[in-house]
């Protein structure tokens, strides 16, 4: 219905929002402020001692800072007479003197309409509960006491039984005037095609009412008792009353149960709703025999903002929460979310209540993980990351998820949780692998003798060049993190020389990707104080860096990266060669040790004639490495060596 421009304003000005609480709450004396609408009282939405709902009588609004709930004189109405928007209006607008506006004849036969199967969709529910107490229904009443429902469960739930045959529905219906239009309307029956008489659509099944949020019943769940029937539970179709993708079952109750503070559980079918509503988890729905909608995820969130998903424990439940959370991602909001709670395997909720008790539910809630959490569980399961493809392909499937993810700031979120949860994945392997090849270089690594000793090659705990080049990189990184993760392989198994190199690089890895650079500055400068970032950028060799001096140029800071991981690549290479071939001067030297020496000075020569290298500063070693001049001399030290060996 159609209200005219003001009619609402002048409704919430005639009324008083102190008032029409006020029927419903008591109000707590010491905190109110009456005469300047300022009252407070125990929250009716939730079950609390103290007075957490507060009401603005001047503004008209009301908030309780215990369950969240808000809202005005209207939204009040909603929830506390469990009616609908014109409902609630037309109870303030009597209250209030007001005259409701005539309404659009035709909006108001659609409404008189759909009143009407309602009034069928209520007939048809006390003939199937009558049913269900007749002798024709005695297999049916033994399945339900197998299942543990007793007659004052079935009683609340209003379950009944369609006897086998095709009109006894339609004949009952008929019988009472009903006409043949409404009960078609209302699903019930289908028209024959073969020009006889419609025939009811439940036959020989235990009737589920479904309920609107107001209490209605909009349509029925039937489950067969011929094992042999096609389909184990039929739905109504969709009417004018039924949509099926915007319904809940138990959706009104759940509401109720939610505000008063309990969680809400969405089950797989009637039977797990029941079952948890009866151990006492009132704030329990179930989809309607499909998986969850866009629309049903916005209802559950309307009635609470972070629904656990309680899935059967096999194949078939963990697929049906993996397309929840492909549903999920682009709706996500601020304080909107859901969290999974996976049943032990073979068991849905109604058989570990039967099997175990409420508590054993319980404790499965207790364990329900955030969607985060399964996502990334779903990407890495079962899966091998021993290469860097492997690697590669898991973080552009999890990207291709997170990009899903409308809203910013939860996307950055979860990029930070995947992250760690990656580091910690990754984190021990690297771990394992810098431990083992800083025992091989210690293995491999020869005592300097004292005409080598002073060698930035070769002289213990020194290393200029790799520091040098350790601290461009990671510099680089920091004031611009946006190219982290295209180096995340590289930087993860880079063994830092220098100990405060390496705890920048765990943090980059940890927390760069995504931030801003001022950012990534503060966390390091919390975990290692001011002074460690202030020393890397005081270094000479990083100040005069361009990606340093005009920070922001990606293209620049990735061709920097790039070129100093591969220096550094190649510079360990030949620090590697040289510390094996010193391990083997240990004994007489041989023609390969003197032959492989000779071939770096080979190269060394060659390096002196090149005109496209810088003669002043470097040489280039045999695999491509720029060693200066200082390194040339561990090279010439060594060769000394071993011409002394050879001459003894």
């Amino acid at each position: 219905m159609s209200l005219p421009h003001g009619f609402l304003d002048e409704l919430r000005t005639r009324t008083s929002l102190s008032q029409v609480v006020g029927r419903k709450v008591m109000w707590d004396t010491r905190k109110s402020n009456q005469g300047k609408g300022d009252m407070w009282a125990p929250c009716p939405f939730h079950q609390e001692k103290s007075a957490s709902f507060h009401v603005d009588d001047r503004k008209g609004f009301y908030y309780c800072f215990g369950c969240h709930a808000k809202g005005d004189a209207i939204n009040f109405v909603q929830e506390t007479e469990n009616v609908g928007f014109m409902e609630a209006v037309e109870i303030l607008a009597r209250e209030a003197g007001m005259p409701i506006p005539k309404s659009d004849p035709r909006a108001q036969a659609k409404a008189d309409r759909r009143t009407q199967l309602a009034e069928v969709m209520e007939h048809a529910t006390q003939f199937f509960r009558l049913q269900l107490k007749r002798a024709v229904a005695e297999e049916a009443r033994a399945y339900l006491t197998r299942r543990g429902l007793s007659e004052a469960t079935q009683d609340r739930f209003s379950i009944g039984f369609a006897p086998d045959g095709w009109q006894n529905l339609w004949d009952h219906l008929t019988g009472k005037g009903v006409s043949e239009d409404l009960i078609l309307g209302a699903g019930l029956a289908k028209a024959s095609t073969k020009g006889k008489r419609p025939y009811d659509v439940f036959r020989n099944r235990i009737m589920f009412p479904i309920r609107d949020a107001r209490g209605r019943c909009i349509a029925f769940g039937g489950r067969a008792m011929d094992p042999n029937d096609n389909a184990k539970y039929l739905n109504s179709p969709e009417t004018e009353l039924f949509d099926k993708g915007n319904s809940l079952y138990n959706h009104g109750p759940a509401r109720e149960g939610a505000g008063k503070g309990q969680i809400l559980i969405v089950a797989e079918g009637y039977m797990d709703v029941i079952a948890l509503s009866e151990a006492g988890f009132a704030a329990s729905v179930a989809p309607l025999g499909t998986a969850i909608t866009e629309n049903q995820l916005q209802l559950l969130w309307r009635i609470s903002p972070e629904p656990i998903i309680a899935l059967d424990g096999d194949t078939a439940g963990i697929r049906a929460a993996m397309r929840v959370i492909d549903l999920a991602l682009p709706l996500l909001e601020a304080g909107k979310s859901l969290r999974f709670a996976l049943m032990p395997e073979g068991m849905d909720p109604d058989d570990l209540i039967r099997a175990k008790g409420a508590g054993a539910v319980q404790q499965v809630l207790d364990a329900a993980i955030p969607m985060v959490t399964l996502l990334w569980q779903r990407e890495t399961e079962g899966k091998n990351f021993d290469s860097p493809e492997r690697k590669a392909a898991l973080d552009k499937a999890l990207r291709e998820k997170i990009k899903l993810i409308r809203d910013p700031s939860i996307r950055a979120h979860y990029g930070q949780a995947i992250k760690d949860m990656r580091w910690d994945l990754f984190g021990q392997s690297r771990k394992r692998s810098t431990a083992f090849r800083q025992d091989w270089r210690k293995s491999a690594t020869p005592i300097p003798v004292s005409s080598t000793r002073k060698s930035a090659l070769v002289a213990s705990g020194e290393h200029v060049e790799d520091r040098l080049r350790e601290a461009v990189i990671l510099a680089t990184l920091i004031r611009t993190p946006s190219i982290i993760l295209e180096f995340e392989t590289e930087i993860e198994t880079m063994e830092c020389i220098d100990a405060d190199h390496g705890l920048i690089r765990d943090l980059l890895l940890r927390e760069g990707h995504g931030a801003e650079p001022f950012e990534i500055e503060e966390r390091i400068a919390m975990a290692m104080g001011p002074e460690g970032l202030e020393s890397l950028f005081a270094l000479p060799h990083v100040a005069i860096t361009p990606t340093i001096r005009r920070a922001g140029n990606q293209e620049a800071a990735r061709m920097t990266v790039a070129e100093e991981l591969a220096k550094m690549k190649a510079y360990r290479g030949l620090s590697a060669e040289i510390a094996e071939a010193e391990e083997e001067l240990s004994g007489v030297a041989d023609e390969a040790v003197t032959w492989r020496l000779h071939q770096a000075t080979e190269t060394h020569n060659r390096a002196l004639r090149s005109q496209n290298e810088d003669k002043a500063e470097y040489d280039v070693g045999k695999n491509g490495a720029r060693i200066n001049r200082d390194e040339r001399a561990a090279l010439d030290d060594l060769l000394g060596k071993i011409s002394f060996s050879k001459r003894r």
